[in-house]
This record gives C-alpha cells, sequence and structure tokens, in this order.
C-alpha cells in the first residue's frame, strides 16, 4: 500500500537524475490519492515528463470515481487483471518521488513514518497510467496508478507492502517499448535493498492530507489532528 508520499526535490535535481526536461515544481510534502502527481513516461520513444492524476481510471470506465480505489496495484497479480494487463505492455511510467509515509499501530494509534532514501536521493516508483474520456464533458483525464510489492525487511515492522522502487539501472527497461511481456519485466517487482531506505517516525499532522510543508517530516510527539 502507498497512500500518501513527497515531492521536493526541484526540476534541476530530477533533471540531473533521469536526464530529461520537467517543468517547474513546487516542493509537495503530503501528496496524495486524486491530485496531479508527475510522471515518466514513454511517449513516440522518448522518456516525457507530465502531471497525471493519482488513481487509475481505465479507459473502459463508466465513472472517474472508479480512480479512488485504483491508486496502487499488486504487481505480483497484474496479468491477471482487466484494469492492468493491457497497461503494462504499452502505458507503464515512473513516478519520482522523495519518500512516502506509512502508518503503524502503536499504543492502539496509528503512528506514521516516512521512509526514504539512505542517500537522500530521489525514488521511482514504477507505475501504470490510462487515459480516459468524459463523455458527457469531454474531457479526457490522464492518470495513473502505483505499484507495489512485499515490503524491504526493515520496513516489514511498518507494513507488509511498499511501493516497487526502480533501481537506477532498471528504469530504462521499465520504458522501454519494446518490452511487452510480464515474465521479462517481473524481475523488477523484488522489493529494494534494505540498505537502500531507512525510516523514522514524524509528525501525526501528515495524517490530514490538508497539511503540508517541511514540518510533517519532523518528529512531533506532541502533535495531533
Amino acid at each position: 500500500m502507498c497512500g500518501r508520499f513527497t515531492l521536493f526535490h526541484s526540476s534541476n535535481e530530477l533533471e540531473k537524475v533521469f536526464e530529461i526536461s520537467f517543468p517547474s515544481i513546487e516542493p509537495n510534502y503530503n501528496l496524495a490519492p486524486s491530485q496531479p502527481i508527475l510522471t515518466i513516461s514513454n511517449e513516440m520513444n522518448e522518456a516525457k515528463a507530465s502531471f497525471m492524476r493519482w488513481g487509475l481510471i481505465p479507459y473502459w470506465a463508466k465513472r472517474e470515481d472508479v480512480g479512488q480505489k485504483m491508486i496502487n496495484a499488486r504487481s505480483e497479480t497484474l496479468h491477471e487483471k482487466r484494469s492492468f494487463k493491457n497497461l503494462l505492455a504499452n502505458n507503464r511510467c515512473i513516478i519520482p518521488a522523495s519518500s512516502f509515509y506509512e502508518w503503524k499501530k502503536e499504543n492502539g494509534k496509528k503512528q506514521p513514518y516516512v521512509i526514504e532514501s539512505t542517500d537522500q536521493q530521489v525514488l521511482a516508483f514504477a507505475g501504470l497510467w490510462d487515459s480516459w474520456r468524459n463523455t458527457k464533458t469531454n474531457e479526457t483525464i490522464q492518470s495513473c496508478t502505483i505499484l507495489t510489492t512485499v515490503a524491504s525487511e526493515n520496513i516489514k515492522t511498518i507494513h507488509p507492502r511498499m511501493p516497487v522502487v526502480l533501481e537506477e539501472g532498471n528504469r530504462q527497461a521499465w520504458l522501454d517499448p519494446t518490452i511487452t511481456d510480464y515474465d521479462k519485466l517481473s524481475f523488477l517487482f523484488q522489493p529494494i535493498s534494505p540498505k537502500h531506505l531507512q525510516s523514522r517516525r514524524v509528525s501525526t499532522l501528515v495524517n490530514n492530507p490538508k497539511h503540508n510543508g517541511p514540518q510533517l517530516e519532523t518528529i512531533k510527539k506532541t502533535a495531533h489532528l
């Protein structure tokens, strides 16, 4: 499960990592479902950055609110699900993130933790996207979902699942349009090595998506909603 994440690396930092142009972005410490999030997809054999709505709306969906239930997709069963199996072949994307949040039950309450790279580098989540047209308004919405896998050993104590994090050497393969078979992509769905991630308790202010700012990533034992 990944229900909240951050992106506070600058456009310049992202361009150095992914070697493509990025639009100007504002730091966001509490990205939530239904919000526009930054993605990288393959367009005409060229990687391109754009914003998509978080929460996949399949092209065949009758209502756009179906996206609220499709913020994540289990990587182990992508090839079995109607909503995802065709997207796996043709509509893959990368979702840059600075960190992500998970919640652990402690003393009867849900305590948020931030999970980030041990070297503070940007993370690259594997995702799928689709394009949906509202027949009433003729509006076209591009939306996406974040793939999940079993959690790394050091994250399992917080939550059993986590986003599929693509290591640097695998990002090109994920966007390669010539690779369309699930079996040839499934090796990418292994949890990232524990040595690359670290976690820490953070303010419970993050529980409310209306709260934003760097203070969310600080430890505040007395913070509450």
